[in-house]
């Protein structure tokens, strides 16, 4: 098979499509979309997300030192659209949107609760890859939406019709 040169740019395909949320120590929530995101940790569990520190929430992750990994469901993408393409620095998307926020149980950041899953983390370190700063969370709770989990918990992730 015959191979040619390709553009090395977000090359790893499928990349998971989060909202991570996040609370500014003066109270200020964000929600931003992601598309680096991932497992880096089963023991202990941790995930990372990257972010561009040009971004608004960045600061507020930077501050507070949480973050919430919100996985997103087809139903939500025309707000996962919006909240991608707008900065709470302009604007209130949130509002906009009529986004519904729910405190954390772990974390001082918003959990979404009309996505499926929920991932509450503390950083706990970080790394400049060039355009993004990976920000390194340890999992402190995951909430799921009932009819994904098993009796021992387990998410049943081919339930969720992701983006």
């Amino acid at each position: 098979m015959e191979k040619y040169s390709a553009k090395m740019k977000s090359c790893l395909q499928p990349m998971p499509k989060v909202l991570v949320s996040c609370r500014g120590l003066n109270g200020e929530n964000d929600v931003l979309a992601v598309g680096y995101c991932g497992n880096c940790s089963y023991d202990p569990p941790m995930v990372m997300v990257g972010i561009v520190p040009s971004r608004y929430s960045y600061h507020l992750i930077k501050e507070s030192g949480c973050f919430v990994v919100n996985l997103v469901d087809k139903s939500y993408q025309e707000t996962f659209d919006y909240l991608g393409s707008r900065s709470q620095r302009d604007e209130d998307k949130l509002a906009a949107m009529h986004v519904r926020l729910e405190n954390g149980s772990k974390v001082n950041a918003p959990i979404l609760p009309d996505c499926p899953v929920n991932i509450e983390c503390t950083v706990v370190d970080s790394i400049m890859t060039g355009s993004h700063e990976m920000f390194i969370g340890r999992v402190e709770c995951v909430h799921a939406d009932a009819k994904l989990t098993d009796k021992e918990g387990n998410i049943d992730f081919s339930q969720i019709n992701f983006i």
